[in-house]
């Protein structure tokens, strides 16, 4: 770890009122990457309110939202990241054959039209830096706009977060090993 990360005695009012909020939230903790932000207290009251909004108020169950998480950890190789939402995944029902296959840069097979169609806007999301016009048509009719808004808003937060993770070299919990090469 780069970064020595405050104890909440350590933190001045307003990390500390932003530190409070986030254990006040349906998290119940503070997400990792927050601990870092609060050397900037107000971009870490924003972020953190987006990522909750991301994580449970899109119209994307976690089995499906997971999707566009785990290709961002994927693309970003975020250890942390990926450790943590592969069990989130596993949890919202996700198959461990798609998530073997989003390790491996294979594309997985999906039984669910929505799911394939976030894993293709969220792959081309981050290696096409877009959408072609006839994805972009077919995600409106698979996701509607308001789900391509809320992958990319997904895509966009998680890069951040995978952004500060892999910077200061946040560590898998002890006896964890990564899984990502």
């Amino acid at each position: 770890m780069r970064l020595k990360l405050l104890s909440p005695g350590e933190m001045n009012a307003d990390q500390k009122q932003t530190y409070d909020e986030s254990i006040a939230s349906k998290r119940g903790s503070p997400p990792p990457p927050m601990m870092a932000w609060l050397n900037s207290p107000e971009m870490a009251r924003h972020a953190t309110r987006l990522g909750a909004v991301l994580r449970f108020d899109t119209i994307f169950p976690a089995k499906l939202s997971e999707i566009a998480i785990l290709v961002t950890a994927r693309h970003w190789t975020s250890h942390y990241e990926w450790y943590a939402h592969k069990r989130l995944a596993l949890k919202g029902g996700m198959d461990l054959k798609i998530i073997e296959d989003i390790r491996d840069r294979r594309t997985p097979v999906f039984d669910d039209p929505k799911g394939q169609m976030i894993y293709d806007v969220a792959k081309s999301l981050h290696e096409g830096h877009g959408l072609t016009q006839p994805l972009y048509d077919e995600a409106v009719k698979v996701l509607t706009e308001r789900g391509i808004v809320e992958i990319i808003g997904l895509c966009g937060y998680y890069t951040m977060v995978s952004m500060t993770l892999n910077t200061f070299q946040f560590a898998l919990p002890d006896g964890e090993v990564s899984e990502l090469s």
